[in-house]
């Protein structure tokens, strides 16, 4: 681990003793970082395992080629596009995007023509493939179609087609409609809406189940939702107006109701998911078969602070409760993992405090604890059944990084799998002999190998060496760890917090910056549960950090309370108050960085996206007398204009918590602004509204506060497609140099 430090001798120290020893620096410029990919990474294709946990597949130009995993060499060819004419299916153009193989690898779904919808949906045309037969066939004369999935037999493929769900039976060439009122705006049948898209993570919304007899799915009616228009600017005479329903707080969401169709006698029954007499509204998140054939539907109340597991009969559909959990905040979603023998299933909990994985039967009763601690699981891999193992992702040793682990079904015997301190991550193969190890630091570019199931390295796939020349070249400059102490903050229960934040740092070391003050940009996101100082490579952002390091900016970053790996309390302390203690931590740390030698406190700015940008925004408004610049991208600015699901969540409603909501959005403290503050935001962003930048902007010509802005039309969340990134980033950092640097005597680096 790198060495943590706070104290101001040593930050002087380091930069004085720096600046004799750096090399001549190569200029990091923005056309390189986003326009010509100079410090683009290498990373690794998706890995498709195959049953026998040896082989993967991978598609390249048409061809799906077989790969041995422990040499890389290709051992077949799946399926050629070239092979087929082109007229060898109805439709077929010879080119698809994606596939996905039946359970027994004897057929392809094949997705030609995908189309994006939102952040994860898509649809496609799809053909069938038979591996044996080598004969191609049209899923489905018409629209196109989302989510085609093979029954698990590989007999049958279900799908949805504008907003109905069906099913093809591929021997006889017959597709059935399951459902008949599926109506755009409406009425959606196996797919999920807009906000269970975005906060749930939710698209495919049925089931097959384990027989392949019967088809579980969720439907939506979502035509008491308010909606929300977007305008897309594409050179005619008029916008184009985009149209779909969105739930802002405290208004209606779509009514869930979950069903189970029998192919047998072609019947559907509804799921009695609410409590008899029960009017409270919920969510419907997961929906997933159990070994034995009954279904399981995770339910969540509004408040999503109760969840339970309902175990549905399959013939009545009454349901019995399999697992609750209730928190005094509220609960992350989960899934459960059942076992395969019917035995049970895994859960992870934050009951004890700390997340952890938990075996419970079919009873709801807990059999083991497989993890124990007062630190967290950050990611659970799967299941080895054949030798009773479990594989997670932990912040066992430090929340800052991460580390693989295996463990008995019964909790006994763990085992560290990953190598040095850092950040290490898995993806396991399907008989979990091998997996693909995935490593890095703050200042090493990710390194990519094939381990087996103890840890040891088979082969290296991607060392970035590339990268870590250019670091070289261009004297990048070392991220390093500090902490910032706080002492006496308000809290939650009203006694005074006192504890410590994790930061990270990058200070400018050439010659002609030694002995000044220097200007200082902080990074911010700082939402629930996340996490932006880890010991982990930060892409492309670390080389704009990097050049601005190079232009004479301390740039630092630090991880308020809220963030995440560090326990429930430490993340779930800013319930009902989002804003509130995660500001006061980041004007803290902005204090705390004023003292060091080297930084100019009245030069210190801030920036943010998205959550971020609510942050830096909010910051900017309430710490004038700290930060003299802040940039917001995409900022949510008054939560009440956000979704239901997330904002709930953290908020509940503005009628419950109108305190909460009016302490803590930026609209609310816009004649407070003091500094330079530049507001950008995409006008096509179905996540973050336009209309927080609008209002924003409002309030601040209201308050005669002169501001700076910038609209990106038909951009979405991550402003991104054309010239938008290097546009974006040409701005801030012009704007940085003229309203964060500009005041003082920093000179531009030596080329």
């Amino acid at each position: 681990m790198k060495k943590m430090f706070c104290s101001r001798l040593f930050f002087f120290c380091f930069v004085i003793g720096a600046v004799h020893t750096l090399p001549a620096q190569k200029p990091i410029t923005l056309e390189d970082i986003w326009t010509n990919g100079a410090f683009n990474t290498k990373g690794v294709p998706g890995f498709r395992f195959q049953n026998d946990g040896v082989h993967f597949t991978r598609l390249d130009d048409g061809l799906i080629g077989q790969y041995d995993l422990r040499n890389g060499e290709r051992s077949g060819v799946i399926f050629d596009a070239k092979s087929l004419a082109e007229n060898a299916a109805p439709g077929w153009e010879g080119k698809f995007n994606n596939y996905t193989f039946s359970a027994d690898e004897s057929k392809l779904l094949l997705a030609a023509g995908t189309e994006q919808i939102y952040r994860w949906s898509s649809k496609s045309d799809y053909f069938v493939y038979d591996l044996k037969t080598k004969t191609l066939t049209r899923l489905h004369e018409g629209p196109k179609q989302r989510y085609a999935t093979f029954s698990p037999d590989g007999r049958k493929v279900a799908f949805v087609v504008e907003n109905d769900l069906y099913y093809k039976d591929l021997s006889s060439g017959k597709t059935t409609r399951v459902t008949n009122d599926g109506k755009e705006n409406a009425i959606i049948n196996g797919a999920s809406d807009w906000v269970y898209e975005e906060e749930f993570e939710l698209v495919r919304a049925f089931q097959w189940s384990p027989d392949g007899q019967k088809l579980a799915f969720l439907r939506f009616d979502e035509s008491a939702v308010p909606e929300f228009t977007m305008e897309m600017y594409k050179g005619g005479d008029y916008p184009e107006l985009v149209t779909f329903k969105y739930p802002k707080v405290g208004e209606k969401n779509a009514t869930v109701s979950a069903h189970i169709y029998d192919l047998a006698n072609a019947k559907t029954l509804t799921v009695q998911t609410e409590a008899a007499g029960s009017p409270e509204e919920f969510y419907l998140p997961r929906i997933a078969w159990t070994p034995g054939g009954q279904l399981c539907i995770t339910r969540m109340n509004r408040h999503q602070n109760q969840l339970r597991l309902l175990l549905a009969h399959p013939a009545t559909g009454l349901c019995n409760t399999l697992l609750e959990e209730n928190s005094k905040y509220y609960l992350d979603l989960q899934e459960p993992s059942f076992l395969s023998d019917g035995s049970g299933f895994l859960w992870q909990s934050e009951k004890s405090g700390f997340n952890h994985l938990y075996r419970y039967d079919m009873q709801g009763r807990q059999q083991a604890a497989l993890t124990k601690g007062d630190w967290d699981v950050t990611g659970f891999y799967g299941v080895d059944e054949k030798n009773g193992l479990a594989f997670y992702q932990a912040a066992a040793k430090n929340p800052m990084q991460r580390e693989i682990y295996s463990v008995k079904l019964n909790g006994k015997s763990r085992s560290k799998l990953s190598g040095p301190e850092g950040f290490h991550s898995a993806q396991f193969s399907s008989t979990f002999d091998y997996f693909i190890h995935t490593y890095s630091t703050a200042n090493t570019p990710p390194q990519y190998a094939v381990c087996n199931r103890a840890g040891k390295t088979i082969r290296q796939l991607e060392q970035n060496a590339a990268a870590k020349d250019q670091q070289t070249e261009c004297g990048t400059l070392p991220v390093e760890f500090f902490k910032v102490p706080v002492k006496n903050a308000s809290s939650p229960s009203g006694a005074p917090w006192n504890g410590e934040l994790n930061g990270w740092m990058i200070k400018p070391a050439a010659p002609q910056f030694a002995g000044q003050k220097l200007p200082v940009l902080m990074f911010v996101y700082g939402g629930p549960g996340s996490q932006q100082v880890t010991d982990a490579w930060k892409g492309a952002n670390y080389w704009w950090f990097q050049m601005l390091a190079q232009k004479g900016y301390v740039v630092a970053c630090v991880d308020n309370r809220g963030t995440g790996a560090r326990g429930e309390e430490f993340k779930k302390m800013t319930y009902l108050n989002l804003g509130k203690y995660e500001t006061e931590d980041q004007i803290a740390a902005a204090k705390f960085l004023g003292t060091l030698p080297f930084v100019d406190p009245a030069r210190i700015g801030i920036f943010g996206w998205s959550y971020g940008g609510y942050m830096s925004s909010l910051c900017l408004l309430k710490g004038g007398e700290v930060f003299k610049s802040g940039i917001a991208v995409a900022p949510v600015t008054n939560w009440k204009w956000y979704d239901t699901i997330y904002t709930e969540r953290y908020m509940r409603t503005e009628q419950e918590n109108p305190k909460g909501y009016a302490e803590n959005s930026p609209v609310n403290f816009a004649d407070q602004l003091k500094g330079n503050y530049l507001l950008v935001h995409g006008l096509a962003d179905d996540n973050v509204h336009f209309q927080n930048a609008a209002e924003m902007a409002n309030r601040l010509i209201a308050a005669d506060k002169q501001f700076d802005n910038m609209f990106y039309p038909n951009r979405n969340h991550g402003i991104g497609g054309g010239n938008a990134k290097i546009h974006l980033y040409t701005l801030m950092t012009r704007f940085l140099d003229e309203k964060l640097k500009g005041t003082g005597e920093v000179k531009e680096p030596r080329p």
